[in-house]
């Protein structure tokens, strides 16, 4: 019989990201970005049915009898915070949690670029949190609002799907709205959160046109907004963002965008070299004139990345980049850089141009599996490395 409270003091004790439970196989854990099995019995129909009875809060029971999906926190006395995802595959039930660490880390804890906190004070304006499912968005927007809460006496509103990360009143004023609970939508949330006299709004995710345009309309009303948003690269976040909406509104929302737009923060995590954990690899977009008028002109969009890379006086930064300072720093493995890299051969150029250095001044040794050779020609990305965070 499934034992979930036992089943997630193991996951905290292993240092799991999530639990997987899935019927006919042993739950799984993931660690360090890898799916591992648990010591546990297989998992049986009757345990999932169970289980979720006895955690799915009664007012969406309905709504999970009706769609085969919910998505709630369940709390453990003394033991911590766990989204739950909770659907229906193969007609068994299926659940896979989500461990939500206690605290808040600041901005050197995740170890985030400078530029990041410098986002985070801007007086008004909207930031864009962005990456794939699994990146640390959440703790980075938490980090933010933490921040603003600790530093400026005012109001803050969040929308959350679900609300994960509790904040205490600090010289600010926190209310957390939770879409299904207090509000029917992120929309409705956005559309009324004006009359409440906010001065930092946060929602966990843009998910339409609706509430893309209702963020845009608050940030440009002298407020500042921060948004999540699921995309791969700071240029494919302002596109998402653009085409959201149909196409004779894109001309105003990308004048919009470059009016209001202030940053964009996109993260990867990577194993940590030689030990437990992972660490973020960030592309920065900074919005600066020459980065308002590409914003602004549908043909010069693709030009986003080369200001990224020249872009350094202003803290940003591309993929690579941060790939190479952090195997400099020797925080991540060659191999793990070279595999989420954007660019894998420019960057391998750039990391035996790293070990070339390594080798001729007093620094820890190199990853066992880089090479030293001779550096080959600068290149651009090179050039252009980021100061470490």
């Amino acid at each position: 019989m499934l034992d979930l409270d036992r089943l997630l003091r193991f996951a905290v004790e292993q240092g799991a990201s999530d639990v997987h439970v899935k019927v006919g196989a042993r739950p799984r854990l993931r660690i360090d970005g890898r799916l591992r099995e648990g010591p546990f019995d297989t998992v049986e129909p009757g345990d999932t049915e169970r289980v979720l009875a006895a955690v799915l809060p009664p007012h969406l029971a309905d709504a999970f009898r009706a769609s085969s999906e919910a998505d709630f926190m369940y709390g453990i006395t003394g033991l911590g915070r766990f989204r739950v995802s909770a659907f229906r595959q193969r007609g068994w039930i299926g659940l896979v949690l989500r461990r939500v660490l206690p605290g808040i880390p600041g901005f050197d804890a995740l170890t985030l670029p400078p530029a990041v906190r410098t986002l985070a004070d801007q007086p008004h304006g909207l930031v864009i949190v962005s990456g794939l499912a699994g990146s640390g968005k959440t703790a980075t927007l938490a980090a933010m609002v933490d921040h603003v809460n600790s530093t400026r006496e005012c109001h803050v509103v969040t929308i959350e799907d679900p609300v994960e990360v509790l904040h205490a009143d600090k010289r600010g004023v926190v209310d957390q709205r939770e879409v299904g609970t207090d509000t029917p939508s992120a929309h409705s949330a956005l559309a009324h959160v004006l009359r409440q006299d906010p001065d930092v709004v946060m929602v966990s995710q843009l998910r339409d046109d609706e509430s893309a345009w209702a963020a845009l309309h608050a940030a440009e009303t002298g407020h500042l907004v921060f948004a999540g948003l699921p995309s791969i690269n700071a240029v494919d976040t302002v596109g998402r963002v653009i085409e959201m909406f149909e196409p004779h509104r894109q001309r105003q929302v990308r004048a919009s965008l470059a009016t209001s737009l202030r940053g964009v923060v996109v993260q990867r995590l990577l194993p940590r070299a030689g030990g437990r954990g992972r660490v973020p690899a960030v592309e920065l977009l900074v919005v600066n004139g020459r980065v308002a008028e590409r914003i602004a002109d549908a043909a010069l969009l693709h030009e986003l990345a080369t200001e990224m890379e020249r872009g350094d006086l202003y803290g940003m930064q591309r993929f690579d980049q941060s790939l190479t300072q952090l195997y400099r720093d020797g925080l991540v493995a060659r191999t793990d850089a070279l595999e989420h890299a954007d660019e894998p051969g420019e960057l391998r150029f750039t990391l035996d141009r790293a070990d070339f250095e390594r080798g001729q001044t007093p620094t820890p040794a190199p990853d066992a599996s880089a090479v030293a050779v001779p550096p080959p020609p600068p290149s651009p990305v090179a050039e252009g490395i980021a100061q470490p965070a």
